[in-house]
């Protein structure tokens, strides 16, 4: 880097932490607009907000290595948390069902669906818990990946002990928190718009040079990780490595890291699956957060259309990444690891000037996604465990020094943990496939079942999660199908036992849930007390939900992978994505698009 990539990296940062201090006084008025903003942000700027922070750069890094070694079928594989299908899901229910809950984090929901009596207390106390466990886990994942990332630019040397990139990541991290801390959901809502604009322009300016400078060669060589920490080179051609149609079993060498992605179709099918459970219970931490904060269902539909939307671009630029990173290798020998193509290529690639205007933007991704988990994270401390059950009377003053030390402390602890893990995918792997599924069951339960209450919702999630811990140190290495397989199980027999073992919820609770809420699944005891055309109202919004949800699914998809081909210069692929594409857009302008203003009121 020259002095002129160092001042314009320089600039972006004061420039961010500029922003936030801005709205360090707007947003120290209550929890209310620390978390949420009032509810009162306009829906594009909570889109873009989103955006950015799935824009993050471990997953970026993560999401090349795979499209690197694997070509477009690595695309296949990041369906298990990367591709971010469930923004298909949140688009076209999902999101609307948790606005109308009126609510600012997911703890504070389960009082909503299980009541206030000691069962919805324990559920609110175990969601709390548990989504504080799954936010250290990601900081510890964004902690691992911008710490290579940055590591590469900054020649951070090793310190008291520490290895490089854990100061790296600590210098990110701690730029990051001082507006994050300082302005809560609104500095983070309008520095990633900011960053969002910064972001897009080096996405566009990479896939510009990317399609106008290199081309593949016909026969080329990649490389993948060992599990002993070498890596091993292998041939592959233009054709295979650009074609986006995936095959049933690929052909890694025993002893790889990626060998486990063998049974290919099996592995698609299973993350398919995978999402299709997760997407239809919901997310929590950041994601929801942007839906809790919406002014209403419309709006809701709005932001995360626009979030997929713009979302699209992040496969053009990994594709265009990865092809520069292929072109690199045919001039100097093939990059060893993966997971450094997106450094070394832009170290190696990328003109004087331009590399700090990427740099800043990789960085701005990487603060972008690292703010929002925090931000959400600590609700969830100051709302649902300090006051709600330590201190009930406590002033807004105290909350708000309680919503800042939290996040300190979450952090904190997000490092501590980097320094247990050895490479991105070990973590990510393990959050995606193992930590998360052990809250996957009863998230998806609580939806579509009466009789599930909070008893069952706590004993499902405890035992996912300590299933997932225990499978982390005794068995480590197993297929992600296994692991998820053994939290799943695990959480839905916990489930199961729980809520039998507890006295239903009450019905007055149930009713207004399910007022408010409209969900379809088995809420047959509930359904008998609305009015038969009142019932029809929200039968027919439920089968236009669950059609166009069949259709946002593979519309995410080929959107997503219609770009990679513009970069691939696969023609032919293109056209066909293109046509499916305009015909998946035009079902769901008129069964989903037409309808976003429509509300049925239950009395």
């Amino acid at each position: 880097m020259t002095l002129l990539d160092y001042s314009i990296v320089i600039l972006y940062l004061i420039a961010m932490i500029g922003v936030g201090l801005y709205f360090q006084r707007k947003a120290s008025g209550s929890i209310n607009s620390y978390f949420l903003g009032n509810r009162n942000m306009p829906w594009w700027a909570l889109g873009a907000s989103g955006m950015s922070s799935n824009l993050d750069v471990s997953g970026t890094m993560i999401n090349t290595a795979f499209v690197f070694a694997l070509g477009a079928a690595g695309f296949f594989i990041e369906i298990r948390g990367g591709v971010t299908l469930i923004m298909a899901f949140l688009m076209i229910f999902q999101g609307k069902w948790n606005r109308r809950a009126l609510v600012m984090t997911l703890a504070e929901w389960m009082k909503f669906r299980f009541g206030t009596d000691k069962q919805g207390d324990l559920a609110r106390l175990i969601a709390a818990g548990s989504i504080i466990i799954m936010t250290i886990a990601m900081i510890t994942y964004f902690a691992i990946g911008s710490g290579k990332f940055v590591g590469e630019f900054l020649g951070i040397p090793a310190f008291m002990g520490l290895s490089s990139q854990f100061w790296a990541a600590t210098l990110m991290i701690v730029l990051a928190m001082i507006y994050t801390v300082a302005s809560g959901l609104y500095g983070v809502v309008w520095t990633d718009v900011f960053q969002g604009i910064l972001i897009f322009g080096t996405i566009i300016y990479i896939c510009v040079l990317a399609i106008v400078s290199f081309d593949l060669p016909d026969t080329f060589q990649i490389s993948v990780p060992m599990r002993d920490g070498s890596f091993m080179a292998l041939s592959t051609t233009k054709e295979a490595w650009t074609s986006i149609v995936p095959h049933w079993t690929l052909n890694m060498p025993e002893g790889s890291l990626y060998s486990i992605y063998n049974l290919f179709g099996i592995a698609i099918l299973f993350y398919l699956l995978k999402v299709t459970l997760e997407g239809s219970g919901g997310t929590s931490q950041y994601m929801i957060q942007r839906f809790f904060a919406s002014r209403s269902d419309r709006e809701s539909g709005l932001l995360s259309l626009f979030w997929t939307f713009l979302l699209a671009f992040r496969w053009p630029f990994i594709a265009a990444i990865a092809t520069m990173g292929v072109v690199l290798g045919t001039q100097q020998g093939v990059i060893q690891d993966p997971e450094t193509v997106l450094p070394v290529v832009i170290n190696h690639m990328v003109p004087i000037g331009v590399k700090g205007f990427l740099i800043a933007g990789l960085m701005a991704a990487a603060m972008s996604t690292f703010d929002s988990t925090v931000n959400a994270g600590a609700a969830y401390w100051v709302k649902d465990i300090y006051q709600a059950y330590i201190n009930p009377q406590a002033s807004e003053k105290q909350l708000m020094r309680h919503s800042r030390w939290s996040s300190v402390i979450i952090v904190v602890l997000g490092l501590g943990f980097m320094l247990l893990i050895r490479n991105i995918n070990e973590i990510w792997g393990w959050i995606t496939s193992s930590l998360g599924a052990g809250l996957l069951i009863p998230t998806l339960a609580r939806w579509y079942w009466w009789r599930m209450n909070g008893m069952g919702f706590a004993a499902g999630t405890v035992a996912g999660m300590v299933a997932a811990v225990l499978q982390r140190i005794f068995l480590p290495d197993i297929p992600e199908y296994f692991s998820f397989s053994i939290a799943t199980i695990s959480s839905l027999i916990g489930m199961i036992i729980g809520t039998y073992a507890a006295k239903p919820t009450d019905e007055k609770v149930l009713f207004e849930f399910y007022k408010r809420t409209r969900p379809f699944g088995l809420w047959g005891p509930i359904r008998k007390k609305i009015s038969a055309t009142t019932m029809e109202k929200i039968n027919r919004e439920n089968r236009r939900d669950i059609l166009s949800t069949f259709m946002a699914v593979p519309w995410q998809v080929v959107l997503f992978l219609t770009g990679m081909t513009i970069i691939y210069k696969r023609w032919d692929e293109f056209i066909w994505l293109f046509l499916i594409l305009a015909a998946l857009s035009t079902g769901l302008y008129f069964n989903w698009f037409r309808h976003l203003s429509t509300e049925v009121e239950v009395e």
